[in-house]
């Protein structure tokens, strides 16, 4: 089966451009974007050679994992359209639960054996979307200035559908890994169909209040400590919630409220061993 959109998503126009192997497709979009394409494009590959992670990282999938960026083209502000993140990962998550809703979960000290249970999806601050409290997707935003003073803003979205990348300082993993058996052609179908949903509920930003709900419904870490890096600077605390513009609220040792608008995020025994 190759690539193709959901039926909502081709009779709201959305069109897409599927490739085999691709560098970026971020890349892709932002070149779209550029020659005067006026959005609601998907893009998608299996294999990425080239992409990026957050703050510049070099990042690359294996065949038969999921990268998907779509181009999106409006006149709403910067700061509202940083919001996307959250629409991206709510969507992602409404995909998963319905085309993976299980996985594999050892049973036995030897973990020898193992029984199916429903797969927990959570999401982590600003834009990482959690199997099982391991990390199986990541989200990108990146945008460019349009010669109408419009912006075009890209969300990239890949998923660990076959492989995951083993030397990274936090848990992650795959939906193979996981026992679950859909690809990455289905996993985008669901996509698209998700994306609709909710990104009709955000509304250019005037449903910003609902997204935000929803997203907290599904967050990693509420209560726990965590550490965030800000500009090479630790903050330590309990993650408490996120403010009305998505926000990373913390109670800091002191008992005092920070509000951190971007940073690394860290919980757990990772909070205290790697962030430091």
């Amino acid at each position: 089966m190759g690539f193709s959109l959901s039926p909502l998503a081709q009779q709201n126009g959305f069109r897409l451009e599927a490739f085999d192997t691709v560098g970026s497709t971020n890349a892709i979009a932002l070149e779209r974007a550029q020659s005067g394409d006026p959005g609601r494009l998907w893009i998608v590959s299996k294999k990425q050679e080239s992409g990026r992670g957050r703050r510049g990282r070099a990042w690359a999938t294996s065949h038969g994992n999921l990268a998907a960026s779509l181009l999106v083209v409006g006149s709403f502000e910067l700061k509202t359209a940083a919001t996307l993140g959250f629409v991206a990962g709510l969507s992602l998550a409404d995909a998963l639960d319905a085309v993976c809703p299980q996985a594999n979960i050892a049973v036995g000290v030897d973990g020898a054996g193992s029984r199916k249970e429903p797969m927990q999806i959570e999401l982590k601050w600003p834009n990482d979307v959690l199997a099982n409290g391991a990390k199986l997707s990541g989200i990108l935003l990146e945008s460019t200035q349009l010669p109408d003073g419009r912006f075009a803003i890209v969300i990239g979205i890949g998923v660990n559908v076959v492989a995951y990348p083993e030397d990274v300082p936090y848990p992650a993993t795959s939906l193979a890994k996981l026992g679950a058996t859909c690809d990455a052609e289905t996993l985008f179908l669901a996509l698209s169909d998700a994306w609709e949903e909710n990104s009709r509920i955000w509304n250019e930003g005037r449903g910003l209040a609902d997204i935000r709900k929803r997203w907290l419904k599904r967050a990693a870490g509420i209560g726990s400590e965590v550490a965030v890096r800000v500009d090479g600077a630790v903050l330590r605390g309990i993650f408490e919630t996120i403010d009305e513009d998505c926000r990373f609220v913390i109670r800091d040792n002191d008992g005092e409220r920070v509000k951190i608008a971007a940073g690394d995020v860290h919980f757990g025994a990772v909070a205290s061993a790697s962030a430091g």
